[in-house]
Parts: C-alpha cells; sequence; structure tokens
C-alpha cells in the first residue's frame, strides 16, 4: 500500500473520481510514481488548511507482450474480408 497526503482539493476530487469509478489512478509525491486503485480518502480535520490521506494499492504493470502491433490487427481484419 502507498498512503501520501495532499492539501490539493483538485487533486483529492480526482482520486475520488477514480475510487467511485474503479479505475486506477496515478499519484507522484517525492519523486515516486505509482499507479494503482485508490482505497481510501481520509480528511484530516485537525489540519489547516484542510489535508487527506489517500491510499492506494499499486497495480502491477501490464507486459508489453499482450498489446498488439498495428500490422498483427491489420492482417486480421484483412483476412475477416
Amino acid at each position: 500500500m502507498f498512503r501520501f497526503e495532499t492539501s490539493d482539493q483538485k487533486e483529492v476530487r480526482r482520486f475520488r473520481i477514480a475510487q467511485f469509478n474503479g479505475r486506477t489512478a496515478t499519484a507522484r509525491s517525492a519523486g515516486a510514481v505509482v499507479t494503482g486503485h485508490v482505497r481510501s480518502i481520509v480528511e484530516n480535520k485537525s489540519s489547516i488548511p484542510a489535508a487527506w490521506t489517500i491510499t492506494i494499492i499499486p497495480e502491477e504493470p501490464k507486459p508489453a507482450s499482450s498489446i498488439r502491433s498495428a500490422s498483427r490487427t491489420r492482417s486480421f481484419i484483412e483476412d475477416l474480408c
């Protein structure tokens, strides 16, 4: 799990939308880049200005072999015609 704190309301909104829609989100914090599913967003009510702690469950990168090349796709379509 990857946790970080932010006070940027636009960033928090983006993570809430990703969590609601079940999409992955990418977080950049202190030079680290993490992509994964948002598990929780918790507001720190004692903080001024407002701050939120966001927890992300990292997702393994997809292997490059799963991406079809344009030539393979084109030949598949030509075979259908």
